[in-house]
């Protein structure tokens, strides 16, 4: 088996900025959705403070287990607007990014933290308004003493994230839009939004999901009966 060289890839595609607005706006339940429910990263994947958001391109960061060196290197590359999006070879919840880093990353212009192991100063964090998902928060420090691979190809917390990819998260949690679809995917959404208000306003009036989604047929196909008594 050949050996994977540690690599950093200085320039990357970037999504269209209007499409990462568009998706940013409708949120990740929308977003998953219009994609046809892919993209997900798993549940354990929460933000640090519930009113946290991000939209933005995505720069990945490769790291071994309780090393966070690679997204000091990480940093020198991020444009206004960018996600770190950091995994680990193997399955991590050491703190590898915490309040200085942040500082760093928000001087960069970096709008935010999508991290598979674990994160610390949650604290500060929260007060610097710096969004960060994360697998688990833990003091636990780290070392600066093995390479990995910046901008190339990961999974994070389930979901394959290329550099360039859009990440959108909030309180649902994170989902990852391809570069190339990003802007057909925001068309998606927003129709889906319109489609809502509709079906929404129904509701409202009294309307049960039962009849105008036509479940009342489907319920049939399957059998159910009614009755009127036990």
């Amino acid at each position: 088996m050949k050996k994977v060289k540690p690599t950093i890839i200085r320039k990357i595609h970037r999504a269209d900025t209007d499409a990462v607005r568009t998706l940013g706006e409708l949120g990740v339940a929308t977003v998953h959705e219009a994609q046809s429910r892919t993209g997900l990263m798993r549940p354990y994947m929460r933000p640090i403070y519930p009113t946290a958001r991000v939209a933005g391109t995505a720069i990945t960061v490769s790291c071994q287990p309780g090393d966070n060196l690679m997204i000091h290197a990480a940093l020198e590359l991020c444009q206004p607007g960018d996600v770190l999006v950091v995994t680990t070879t193997s399955e991590s919840t050491d703190g590898m990014f915490g309040e200085l880093l942040a500082v760093s990353a928000r001087a960069r212009g970096v709008a935010g933290l999508v991290i598979d192991a674990g994160v610390r100063d949650v604290a500060d964090l929260t007060a610097m308004n710096f969004p960060v998902w994360a697998k688990a928060i833990s003091a636990q420090g780290t070392v600066k003493a093995t390479p990995g691979s910046v901008n190339v190809p990961v999974v994070c917390a389930g979901a394959i994230v290329r550099p360039g990819d859009v990440m959108v998260g909030d309180v649902d949690g994170v989902v990852v839009v391809a570069r190339q679809a990003a802007g057909e995917i925001a068309r998606r959404g927003t129709d889906r939004v319109a489609k809502e208000q509709k079906t929404r306003e129904r509701l409202r009036n009294g309307e049960l999901g039962l009849d105008f989604y036509g479940f009342r047929a489907k319920l049939a196909e399957l059998g159910v009966q009614y009755v009127d008594e036990e």
